[in-house]
Formats: structure tokens, sequence, C-alpha cells
């Protein structure tokens, strides 16, 4: 069975030919994993765009029965041009593509006359939708060899297939050059034949603030002419309605009227009583303006978005929507985010990681890496502005998951270099024991399991004695004091066993591992608002059980990886005169050698600022700007820790060092925000609120019934669960929606954010 399958016979040619492939499951255009008899969804399969496929996966992969064959985007763009109603203008289409993109070899029909072009693409762009055009490129896929789950047929490739081509020999692209193809494309495409619905993709979204309600009527105009209502679904028709009340209140009104007189069923009487009906919480502007620039809207620089603003012209908010113009390699913001591991030291200790991992975790490896050298680098090296390389990281992830690797890898590496006192105890037993251990060594590194646990507790002011509350507190102020000097407690009886003890630029690092559940379940409002939060970078793995690597086993750490971490702790070699060795004491003076920053990586720095400095205006009054104001520190600390490990002895913060850290910290700062805002509650009728409303989420577009809700929610009151409901409704963050079963009509949840 497993040779009938197309990735049996295909998936070793395509990898040889450069393409990066997934695992299609049968009858479907998904990726898929065939587990325990059963095909399944695979939704972590964009793991597989940081890297090569390799022998391994296919020949894994060619064991599943009927297992068809996917093209990862990024190298490869496509674009699949989605007509079926117009035979004539899905081919005029296509001729406009290859004159204006290439004469691509490289045709795919599965269902005619939809047709897909394939391309390279100069640089990995996000990909661009004007349904019924798409781009596919950075963070998607599209099947190459499957039999289609409409026809029932193979996908055809009337030329050459992409098993007989290799990926040098398809014409070129970039985003440009694709973007302005869709919007020339896009206008043959008639109006009748264009999606009805105003569903958002979610994918590549652009950085609008998920807290962006307020809008001006006329943002709202020009962003609508974007949105017509030619005859859009129902639930399409109340986002709108909702949106348009949460942004303008009752100035929206005649808005709403004539924006659904465009529709032939308009009624006005209805669209009044509708209107009326609508009781927005957390909806508004922000859901018009992210809908109509998926569609291609752009703000002009000097159009006001926010309209609880006052009319200044130069508005930092409408700045950074503006700045959406400018080509995706120009923006962080622009781009999905993609795990890449980074070169230097940094790299090297997170590759070994990864290839003794019996269940590996690439993004836990990176954040254990640096880390560990974070604490190595400790009173050695500085950037320009005086920060430090002292980090505190949380690694998140189930169990049994392998987030333990990296921390056991870390500890056997520093024992093998000879610098395991740089090592601080598993556990940290008291606010005092941690300052005893930095007083012994002040450039040191905590590797904490169960971090979730060790921070419900200190995080407790109520019931948690005071040593153990003091641990958070200590770490709170040493965060800060790694470029000075930290002052000790002062006791009322100093007799020598209780004089102040100060530490001089201490280096304090801190890797934990934890599970989601404890994790979120430790935090509270005040976390977040008092900046306890933003001092970690808080890194939640995308797949909890990733394929197991059974050639895992005995592993020796590389040479180069032990001489490079003797060095950094050396201070690159240089003469360091009372840093040499252990004898640098907690209350000695040291001098820091300085990585400088190249000119282009202190320019994307400042851009940095300007962005983050426009998002805590647009923030202002929630709790998220502590996590905003930390992003530009903790890029610069990894851009330092990335020079540094690439080249202790002169170390220099390059470009791609700057734009690494800043992807990468932005993304995960990012994340948090989302996993605060679905997780994290003072009371407990705000975290019911939040999980009941957070498994509608993980339901999806089908939505889930009110029997399947009481289920999944059993710990909840019937009263209350109903309370939640009608209070998630009223707000406008989950709909009911009737569905047709054949007999009685049966309501579906479903959230709309």
């Amino acid at each position: 069975m497993a040779q009938s399958s197309w990735m049996a016979r295909l998936g070793a040619r395509l990898v040889a030919n450069g393409y990066a492939i997934l695992p299609i499951a049968p009858g479907t255009k998904k990726p898929g994993r065939f587990s325990r008899g059963t095909w399944r969804d695979y939704p972590e399969w964009n793991r597989h765009a940081t890297r090569a496929t390799t022998d391994v996966e296919v020949a894994t992969w060619s064991a599943w029965p009927g297992c068809g064959v996917g093209i990862l985007g990024g190298a490869v763009a496509a674009l699949d041009i989605d007509i079926v109603q117009d035979t004539e203008l899905a081919v005029r289409i296509e001729y406009l593509a290859r004159e204006r993109l290439g004469d691509t070899p490289a045709l795919r029909i599965g269902r005619a006359p939809k047709r897909l072009l394939v391309y390279r693409a100069a640089v990995p762009f996000r990909g661009i939708r004007r349904a019924p055009l798409e781009m596919l490129c950075l963070g998607q896929q599209f099947v190459a060899y499957a039999n289609h789950p409409d026809t029932g047929k193979p996908y055809v490739w009337p030329d050459e297939g992409l098993d007989d081509l290799d990926i040098e020999s398809l014409p070129v692209i970039d985003g440009a050059r694709a973007a302005a193809f869709i919007d020339e494309a896009h206008a043959l495409v008639p109006i009748e034949l264009r999606p009805q619905s105003l569903a958002a993709s979610g994918a590549g979204r652009p950085c609008i603030p998920a807290h962006a309600k307020a809008g001006t009527v006329s943002a709202i105009g020009s962003a609508l002419a974007w949105l017509p209502n030619a005859e859009l679904d129902y639930d399409s028709w109340v986002r709108i309605g909702m949106a348009l009340k949460g942004a303008l209140s009752e100035n929206g009104s005649e808005i709403f009227a004539d924006w659904s007189a465009q529709a032939a069923k308009n009624d006005p009487e209805t669209t009044a009583k509708t209107w009326a009906s609508f009781k927005p919480d957390r909806i508004g502007a922000g859901t018009i303006y992210h809908l109509a620039i998926e569609r291609g809207w752009r703000p002009e620089p000097d159009l006001r978005l926010d309209g609880s603003q006052p009319a200044d012209p130069v508005h930092p908010a409408a700045g950074l929507l503006a700045r959406l113009d400018a080509p995706a390699a120009s923006s962080p913001l622009a781009t999905p985010f993609t795990l890449t591991i980074p070169d230097g030291l940094v790299g090297d200790f997170a590759r070994y990681m990864i290839d003794t991992a019996r269940r590996p975790q690439p993004l836990l490896a990176v954040g254990a890496s640096l880390c560990a050298l974070g604490a190595l680098m400790g009173r050695r090296y500085r950037t320009q502005s005086n920060l430090r390389s002292n980090l505190y990281v949380v690694g998140i992830a189930d169990s049994g998951s392998g987030k333990n690797h990296a921390r056991e890898i870390v500890n056997e590496v520093f024992f093998e270099a000879g610098l395991a006192h740089h090592l601080g105890g598993n556990k940290i037993a008291s606010g005092a024991g941690l300052l005893t251990a930095l007083h012994r060594q002040p450039a040191i590194l905590f590797q904490i399991d169960e971090f979730g646990m060790f921070l419900s507790a200190a995080a407790d002011r109520k019931r948690s004695p005071r040593h153990i509350t003091e641990i958070l507190d200590n770490m709170t102020e040493l965060f800060t004091a790694a470029g000075g000097v930290f002052l000790g407690a002062e006791y009322a009886n100093r007799d020598g066993s209780n004089e102040r003890r100060d530490i001089v630029q201490p280096c304090l690092c801190v890797y934990g591992t934890t599970t989601p559940l404890h994790f979120w379940g430790a935090l509270q409002g005040g976390h977040v608002v008092d900046g306890s939060l933003a001092r970690f970078l808080i890194l939640p793995s995308d797949e909890d059980y990733p394929d197991e690597n059974l050639a895992s086993g005995m592993r020796q750490p590389p040479r180069a990886l032990i001489d490079g971490m003797k060095l950094i702790a050396a201070a690159g070699g240089r003469p360091a005169g009372n840093l040499a060795g252990r004898t640098a004491g907690p209350e000695t003076a040291v001098d820091p050698m300085m990585a400088p920053m190249a000119d282009d990586a202190r320019d994307r720095f400042r851009a940095l600022s300007t962005e983050i400095t426009a998002e805590l205006r647009a923030a202002a009054g929630t709790p998220f700007t502590a996590i905003l104001a930390r992003i530009g520190e903790n890029a610069a600390k990894l851009a330092l820790i990335l020079a540094v490990g690439r080249g202790p002895v002169a170390p220099v913060i390059r470009l791609d060092d700057a734009v690494w850290a800043i992807d990468f910290v932005r993304h995960y700062a990012r994340r948090t925000i989302e996993a605060v805002e679905r997780h994290v509650a003072d009371t407990e009728t705000e975290a019911n609120v939040k999980r009941i409303k957070e498994i509608i989420r993980l339901a999806g577009a089908k939505g889930v019934t009110k029997s399947e809700l009481t289920r999944a929610s059993q710990w909840l009151r019937a009263r209350d669960r109903d309370d939640i409901l009608l209070t998630l409704i009223e707000s406008g963050d989950v709909i009911a929606v009737e569905q047709e079963t054949g007999g009685r009509k049966a309501v579906r949840l479903r959230a709309l954010r």
C-alpha cells in the first residue's frame, strides 16, 4: 500500500529537486498525520517551513497509506486562480501571469478551470489574497500530488511537474511584483465572482492593536469602500454592524443603513431594529480596518484612525498603519514569524540540543541556549547603551513533550567545559538564598523545572511566606541592576554575619520550563500591569509532541562548542585582570567589553523605537504597555548574545543580529499579549468567562452546540454558564448561528475573535 502513495513515489525526488514537502491526508487539501491506524489533522505542519525536509521524514511519510505530497511556500510562491465559473477568465488571468511574472513550466490543475502556477521566490514574502486570487508563499502550502477531494482524480501537471523541475529552473518573482500582479488581475474579476463573506484569514494579519475600538467617520468611510455589501452572508453583515457601532456609537447608524442598502435584500426596518439591538463591547474600528486591509485598503498617512485621540494630523497610529504600504521585506510587522536557528555559538548550542533530543523542541532549545550563554557573558560584555546579557526565559510545553532535554544538555555541557560554577541549584528556596548564590557567583544561571508551580507560590502574597515571595521581588530588582550595583538588605544587627552584601553588575539568568496550565494559572492581571511578566521571554512550543527521534542516545558535546563557551567565559581571551576565572568577587569593580552596533543595526533599533512608541500610545490605558515597553530592551540583549556568540574576541552587533532579535522578541511578546487576553484573570468569574470563550474559540469556524459546551465545562453550574454565554453574545465575542439539520434547527456557538 505504501508504494502506491504519491509520497512513496515522488517525495524523495521532490526533495532532491530543492522543494520542502509535507504529507497530505488522502481526500483532503490539508497536511495530515497517520497515527494509530487513522489519519489526523496536522496543526503543527508549519514547523517544517524552518528547515529542509529530511530523508527520515520522507521515509516515514512514504509508509503512510495514500499519503499525498504538499509543497511548502517560502522558497516557492504559487499563484492560485480559484475561478470555476468562467473558464475564459481563468485562462486569461493565467496568460497575464505568464506575461507579467514569467512563463513558468509548472502549471497544476485540480478541478478545472481552476489552476495554479508555481514560481521561485527571490526572498520569501507574505502571501497575498484578493479572492478569488491568491499568491501563496511564506507560512502557506499547496497540494502538488494527490487525488483531488472533489473530482477524486489526480492533480494534473499538463506541461512539467515539480518532480521533473529543479527549483532553480522556475522563474523568479518577489513580493512587490506579486502584489502588483494581484492588483492588476483582480481588477479583471467581476463582482459576482468575488466571495461574499468577510471572514478574516488570520494568517499574516496586519499589526493593528486588538484594542483599537473607537474610529473616525472619515477612516471608517474609507475602509468600508473596500467592503462592499454585495449580498453578504448574515454573519458578515452583523459583524460589520457591531464593529460600526463599537467604532462610532450612534453616529454610525446612518452609515450602517446606507451600507446595508447596497444589498437588494435589504429591509430598512430590519436594519434599524438590528442596529438598536447591537451592544458591542470590544469590537470596533480595528475589525473594520483589519478586514479592509486584507482586501487591499491602505489608509493615507494623514487619515486619523483612532477616534479616541485628538484630531492630530500626525497621530502615530496613522503612521503605524501607513507603514503597511512598505514592502514586506522592509518591515518586520508585515511578515509572519518563522523560527530560524541563528548563526554562531547560540545556533551551535541549540542544534546540539535538537540533534540529541528524543523529542526535539527547537524553540525551547534556542531559549535555553540564549539564557545559558547570557550567564557566561555576564560582567564581561555590554552594549553601547550599557545593557547586559541577563535574561529570564520560560519555555512552555506539555508534559512528556521533551521540554526538560535542553536543561539537561546545559548542565552536561557546563560541567564538560569546567564552567559548572556558573550553575545555580535546581530550586530557589528563598529570596535570601538567591542573593547568597549571586554573592558567591555574580554571573549565574538557574534552571527551574515546573516553573509554573514555583511562580504560583512566589506570586501569591496572601498565602505564601515572605521568604518565598521575596524571590520574585529580588528577581525584579536584579533584572534592572545588571549594569550597576545591587545593594543588599540592611539589618539592625551588623555583627559580621548580617553585613549588607552588595553585588556589582549582577547577571542573573533564569530558564524555567512549565506546562501551559500551571504557568497561566499562576498569573493574575497585576503581574501584567506591574511589569513582572514583561521581564520574561515567554516561549510557548508550537508542538507539544514532536516526532520522536529514535536515534537519540549517547552524546558528546562538540569540541568547538566547548571551546567557544570557554572563550566567552574568558571575555574573548582579553586580559581580564580581576575578572579572570573565579576571582571576580561580587564587590569587584568590573569593566565589560563593549560590543558596538553597526550603523544599519542601529537604524533598525531606532525604527523599532518609533514603532513601539506608536504602539504604546495606542495601547495607553491597557495592561499591555509594560510588555510593549520591554520589547526593545529584550531585543537588544538577544542581539548582544548573538554577536558575542559569533565573535567573542571582537563582537559587533550586525543588522542580521538586530533583525533576528527584534523579530523573535516582537513575535513572542505578541503571543504573550494574546495569551494574557485569553487566560489571565483576576477573579473567578473573569476566569470562567475566559475559559468558556476559549472552548468556543478552539472549536473554530464550525462552532459548538450548547450540549457540547456543557460537556466541556462541567465545572460550571448551568445558570452561571448561561449568564456567561449571554455576556459573550452581547459583547460580540460570540454569535449564535442557526443550522439546518434536516429536522429541528440546531444552534451553534461561534467565536468572532
